[in-house]
């Protein structure tokens, strides 16, 4: 057997009981191959704490591999042999088979390693097999076995989020939830979805679907406007996964590494153009740590913080990325259903965690007050990062890296606070299903109901490929060039969602709050990173379908 060298290891310290953390993957090995089928099977190592399933819904890894046959000047998408729970050749170790699962979704693009009966707990699961369909591929027997031929998987958490009906609006006056879902221009009644059939809005007074303008320029729907939401746009009506955690600036930087050479510079968040902007420094700007010496193209990448939540990144960024990992976008009903929860009463003025009040953390809360490591917590019971804060304690200590910054936090950090807590929900700032951070760190991009060019979006999952300059392909997502080969390269259809660590005031983090919704760079003639004159530092969230 050839052992592999390369994995993808993204650890995240946290420990709620109740939401999963510290991700392992290690020792990929080859265990089999059959030529005469054009498979070989693979084994490796997932450790992973605090995994659940409950019955409610579960977190799940999807797990997907890339190969490269020129010795990793290139890497493309590893395709899965079969489909289906536990399809032929996959399989969990003998003693948790009973307790775990393998899904491989219908594009065979990976799989999901996932609990099948109740339980919580960290697990270590040794051997976990699956089998590579190299021949779909087109790769040869004797190229896919090449002592040159290299192998590297990768592990993100994710959040089943399951079919049932759901508001979306909370029910409050627009002067309070802002541009909020209503069932009418005379009532504050939220949305109720109740399947994926189309919607048609209209401008009556009530018993209908009411769309509110955000103020956004250009062809954002006007207040009142009848229009369609097609049968195809996902309103979150059906199961879907959604990360547990905003991406990361670990995960961006072993994206941005196997890109090829021609693809990097439309990549690098540290520099950028008259369009993109970006952070445009090597240094560490408002937290974020990535470095790459753009004069050497072939170059790696780096950060400091693998755990933060990568920022300066722009839609095609982040379409990008949901391309190579075959993810996709997730639509502002979708926020809102992973936010509010299945047939749960909107609460006026509620945010992700289903209250109306929120403790923000003080800037020298960070704790220990060292170099942070992806273990830090915080020394209160805070559950949002807001206010802006010049942070005074870890990293923005007067001798650490980030000293007097703001910025993001480490993913999954409010869930430390809540061992003893009455209501983990609240105490961790959680979503309903258990996704951290869907209010304040940094803005939540969104596929927009509010623009034509949102309504085009048909939920496609991410093929794995990206163009030759590292542009998503997809053509129904937001972004998509009026010549499609050229990719996924602008933003008009996205919008954001839940606020960023900047926001202006608390209503923009309640979860039905639409203020920034239809408010893309583009077309607000914003840069696309950002533009401290639009004001919105977004992340990244992506999603899967669940199918």
């Amino acid at each position: 057997m050839r052992k592999l060298f390369f994995l993808f290891v993204l650890i995240f310290a946290a420990t709620c009981p109740a939401w999963a953390s510290n991700l392992q993957l290690s020792n990929l090995d080859e265990v089999s191959a059959n030529t005469g089928a054009g498979t070989i099977t693979f084994s490796f190592n997932l450790t992973q704490d605090n995994s659940w399933r409950n019955q409610t819904n579960y977190d799940a890894v999807w797990v997907f591999m890339k190969y490269s046959t020129d010795g990793g000047a290139t890497w493309k998408h590893a395709s899965m042999a079969g489909s289906g729970i536990n399809p032929a050749g996959f399989s969990i170790p003998a003693q948790f088979q009973s307790q775990f699962e393998i899904m491989v979704p219908s594009d065979q693009k990976g799989l999901f390693v996932e609990r099948s009966g109740q339980a919580t707990g960290s697990i270590t699961l040794t051997g976990v097999q699956f089998v590579w369909n190299y021949a779909l591929d087109g790769v040869s027997a004797s190229v896919a076995q090449a002592a040159n031929t290299l192998h590297t998987i990768y592990g993100i958490e994710m959040v089943y989020v399951p079919q049932g009906a759901f508001y979306a609006g909370d029910g409050s006056p627009s002067s309070s939830t802002e541009y909020a879902f209503t069932q009418g221009s005379a009532v504050n009644t939220p949305w109720y979805i109740q399947n994926e059939s189309a919607i048609q809005t209209s401008g009556a007074a009530s018993s209908t679907y009411y769309y509110q303008n955000s103020g956004a320029k250009g062809d954002e729907f006007p207040s009142g406007a009848s229009f369609l939401v097609p049968a195809s746009f996902p309103k979150g009506y059906s199961a879907f996964y959604l990360m547990k955690y905003q991406l990361t600036e670990g995960q961006w930087v072993a994206f941005f590494n196997t890109l090829p050479a021609t693809a990097k510079p439309f990549r690098d968040i540290t520099s950028g153009n008259a369009r993109t902007g970006g952070k445009n420094s090597q240094g560490v700007v408002n937290r974020n740590t990535i470095t790459w010496n753009s004069a050497i193209p072939t170059s790696a990448a780096v950060t400091l913080r693998p755990a933060r939540p990568v920022s300066y990144v722009s839609w095609p960024d982040v379409a990008a990325f949901a391309e190579w990992a075959a993810l996709r976008p997730v639509t502002e009903l979708e926020y809102e259903k992973a936010a509010r929860g299945t047939d749960i009463p909107a609460v006026p003025g509620e945010f992700v965690w289903g209250t109306t009040a929120f403790t923000a953390p003080g800037s020298g809360d960070i704790a220990p007050n060292t170099d942070e490591n992806g273990a830090e917590t915080l020394s209160d019971t805070a559950n949002i990062n807001s206010n802006a804060l010049s942070w005074s304690s870890g990293d923005g200590r007067s001798n650490g890296i980030a000293a007097g910054q703001p910025g993001p936090l480490r993913v999954g950090i409010f869930a430390a606070s809540t061992a003893n807590s009455t209501n983990p929900r609240v105490s961790a700032g959680a979503g309903y299903y258990g996704n951290m951070e869907l209010s304040g760190n940094l803005a939540e991009p969104v596929v927009t109901v509010g623009r034509p060019e949102g309504l085009n979006f048909q939920g496609t999952d991410g093929t794995g490929t990206l163009t030759a300059l590292g542009f998503a392909t997809n053509n129904d997502w937001p972004g998509i060039d009026p010549t499609a080969a050229n990719g996924v390269d602008g933003t008009i259809g996205i919008g954001y969602r839940g606020g960023d660590f900047q926001s202006p005031n608390s209503t923009i983090y309640a979860t039905s709050a639409r203020n920034y919704a239809a408010k893309d760079p583009d077309s607000q003639g914003c840069l696309e990173r950002y533009d401290p004159n639009c004001g919105v530092f977004q992340g990244g969230r992506l999603g899967r379908n669940a199918s």
